[in-house]
Protein backbone atom coordinates (compact mmCIF):
# COMPACT_ATOMS: atom_id res chain seq x y z
CA UNK A 1 0.00 0.00 0.00
CA UNK A 2 1.34 3.48 -1.22
CA UNK A 3 1.34 5.91 1.90
CA UNK A 4 1.38 8.54 -0.87
CA UNK A 5 -1.59 10.43 -1.27
CA UNK A 6 -3.33 12.90 -3.67
CA UNK A 7 -5.80 15.40 -3.19
CA UNK A 8 -8.81 16.06 -5.82
CA UNK A 9 -11.30 17.89 -6.49
CA UNK A 10 -13.87 16.76 -9.09
CA UNK A 11 -15.63 20.61 -9.08
CA UNK A 12 -12.38 22.43 -8.87
CA UNK A 13 -9.76 23.10 -11.86
CA UNK A 14 -7.14 20.52 -12.53
CA UNK A 15 -5.02 19.84 -15.02
CA UNK A 16 -5.62 16.34 -16.68
CA UNK A 17 -4.58 14.31 -19.29
CA UNK A 18 -7.37 14.11 -22.05
CA UNK A 19 -7.60 10.93 -23.51
CA UNK A 20 -9.46 9.73 -26.56
CA UNK A 21 -12.85 8.27 -25.34
CA UNK A 22 -12.32 5.67 -27.63
CA UNK A 23 -9.44 4.27 -25.88
CA UNK A 24 -11.78 3.36 -23.20
CA UNK A 25 -15.18 1.74 -24.44
CA UNK A 26 -16.92 -1.20 -23.03
CA UNK A 27 -16.70 -4.42 -24.51
CA UNK A 28 -19.49 -5.05 -26.85
CA UNK A 29 -20.37 -8.57 -25.08
CA UNK A 30 -20.97 -6.50 -22.09
CA UNK A 31 -23.67 -4.30 -23.12
CA UNK A 32 -26.37 -4.20 -26.41
CA UNK A 33 -26.49 -0.65 -26.39
CA UNK A 34 -23.27 1.89 -26.89
CA UNK A 35 -22.82 3.71 -23.39
CA UNK A 36 -20.88 7.32 -23.65
CA UNK A 37 -17.92 6.76 -21.77
CA UNK A 38 -16.36 10.36 -20.85
CA UNK A 39 -12.98 9.93 -18.60
CA UNK A 40 -13.19 13.45 -16.40
CA UNK A 41 -10.05 12.62 -14.29
CA UNK A 42 -7.71 10.22 -13.58
CA UNK A 43 -4.59 8.61 -11.45
CA UNK A 44 -5.02 5.52 -12.41
CA UNK A 45 -3.73 2.61 -15.47
CA UNK A 46 -5.72 2.75 -18.74
CA UNK A 47 -6.50 -1.04 -17.81
CA UNK A 48 -7.77 -0.47 -14.81
CA UNK A 49 -10.10 2.56 -16.32
CA UNK A 50 -11.66 0.47 -18.52
CA UNK A 51 -12.44 -2.51 -15.68
CA UNK A 52 -14.45 0.19 -13.79
CA UNK A 53 -16.39 1.34 -16.76
CA UNK A 54 -17.39 -2.78 -17.39
CA UNK A 55 -17.80 -2.44 -13.88
CA UNK A 56 -20.12 -0.03 -13.95
CA UNK A 57 -21.69 -0.91 -17.16
CA UNK A 58 -22.83 -4.12 -15.29
CA UNK A 59 -24.01 -2.30 -11.76
CA UNK A 60 -26.16 0.14 -14.02
CA UNK A 61 -27.83 -2.72 -15.36
CA UNK A 62 -28.72 -4.99 -12.58
CA UNK A 63 -29.17 -1.98 -10.21
CA UNK A 64 -31.99 0.71 -10.81
CA UNK A 65 -30.96 2.95 -7.52
CA UNK A 66 -27.65 5.39 -7.36
CA UNK A 67 -26.47 4.27 -4.10
CA UNK A 68 -27.15 -0.28 -5.08
CA UNK A 69 -24.79 0.82 -8.33
CA UNK A 70 -22.31 2.10 -6.30
CA UNK A 71 -21.75 -0.67 -3.30
CA UNK A 72 -22.02 -3.19 -6.41
CA UNK A 73 -18.74 -1.21 -7.91
CA UNK A 74 -17.14 -0.92 -4.43
CA UNK A 75 -18.05 -4.27 -3.75
CA UNK A 76 -16.22 -5.61 -7.32
CA UNK A 77 -13.05 -3.40 -6.57
CA UNK A 78 -12.82 -4.19 -2.92
CA UNK A 79 -12.66 -7.91 -3.88
CA UNK A 80 -10.63 -7.52 -7.06
CA UNK A 81 -8.11 -4.89 -6.13
CA UNK A 82 -8.24 -4.99 -2.01
CA UNK A 83 -9.77 -2.62 0.38
CA UNK A 84 -10.49 -0.01 0.46
CA UNK A 85 -12.32 1.64 -2.06
CA UNK A 86 -15.20 4.00 -2.03
CA UNK A 87 -17.45 5.07 -5.01
CA UNK A 88 -20.00 7.83 -5.47
CA UNK A 89 -22.81 7.46 -8.37
CA UNK A 90 -25.05 10.36 -9.40
CA UNK A 91 -25.87 13.34 -11.42
CA UNK A 92 -25.06 15.90 -9.53
CA UNK A 93 -22.64 16.16 -6.75
CA UNK A 94 -19.10 17.63 -5.32
CA UNK A 95 -16.34 16.05 -3.84
CA UNK A 96 -12.87 16.42 -2.55
CA UNK A 97 -11.15 13.04 -1.57
CA UNK A 98 -7.59 11.92 -0.53
CA UNK A 99 -6.62 8.56 -2.99
CA UNK A 100 -3.88 6.29 -2.64
CA UNK A 101 -1.59 7.20 -5.76
CA UNK A 102 -2.31 5.59 -9.06
CA UNK A 103 -6.37 4.31 -7.64
CA UNK A 104 -8.66 7.56 -8.94
CA UNK A 105 -11.32 7.57 -11.81
CA UNK A 106 -14.24 9.96 -12.35
CA UNK A 107 -15.79 9.39 -15.17
CA UNK A 108 -19.56 9.71 -17.20
CA UNK A 109 -21.31 6.76 -18.19
CA UNK A 110 -24.03 8.39 -20.34
CA UNK A 111 -25.58 10.78 -17.51
CA UNK A 112 -24.53 9.54 -14.43
CA UNK A 113 -21.23 10.69 -12.91
CA UNK A 114 -18.84 7.71 -10.82
CA UNK A 115 -16.16 8.54 -8.30
CA UNK A 116 -14.30 5.41 -7.23
CA UNK A 117 -11.01 6.28 -5.41
CA UNK A 118 -9.01 4.07 -2.93
CA UNK A 119 -8.25 5.32 0.54
CA UNK A 120 -6.94 3.41 4.01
Amino acid sequence: MSTEATKRSTTGALTVKQRKTDELKPSPALTAEPKKVIIKSADMKDDMQKEAVNIAISAFEKNNVEKDVAEYIKKEFDKKHGPTWHCIVGRNFGSYVTHETNHFVYFYLDQKAVLLFKSG
